[in-house]
């Protein structure tokens, strides 16, 4: 597994990534994430900048707001089966700007998920951006949020993508 980091806006973003693609996404602060990432695979870390590459390009890009999709393969074998079906569907379904409700979110799956466990697989997403789990809020507000600083890294990546409105302190 090779890794790379990038700075955004909201903290550098390490990023973690096999043969397959990308398996983990996090920020850089995190206590332990490089060897969580290592563990979970059980694969070795190597040096390879190539490998990391277009991911870190494709991340500025975004934070950047310039990229709207990403395009690099992602390797899902970090997730369970039920994770992966829950986390796909976001993935293949929410685009850029866009947002879904965690009940939504468990009736689109077809998992059989209640609605209050999806936010345990979002908060679990070792793949946030690229697996926007930004993008699924609260029937009643925005929910919870994992990375960053919580639910105001949230509030600033779906202003961001154009979901919400900017705030008078907008930078």
């Amino acid at each position: 597994m090779a890794f790379g980091s990038v700075p955004t806006p909201l903290g550098d973003m390490l990023a973690a990534v096999t043969e397959t693609g990308v398996a983990g996404v996090g920020w850089s602060g995190r206590e332990g994430l490089r060897a969580r990432f290592l563990e979970g695979l059980g694969l070795a870390e190597v040096d390879d900048p190539g490998r990391t590459a277009p991911v870190l390009g494709e991340l500025a890009d975004y934070y950047a707001g310039r990229l709207r999709v990403f395009g690099v393969p992602v390797d899902w074998r970090l997730t369970s089966p039920v994770q992966r079906k829950v986390l796909g569907t976001l993935y293949e379904t929410v685009a850029y700007g866009k947002a879904v409700t965690y009940g939504e979110l468990a009736a689109r799956s077809g998992t059989g998920v209640p609605a209050r466990a999806i936010g345990s697989i979002m908060g679990a997403n070792p793949i946030p951006i690229i697996v926007p789990c930004h993008r699924v809020v609260a029937g009643n507000g925005l929910g919870g949020f994992s990375g960053g600083e919580g639910v105001e890294s949230k509030r600033w990546l779906l202003t961001m993508e154009g979901y919400l409105q900017p705030t008078l302190d907008w930078d």
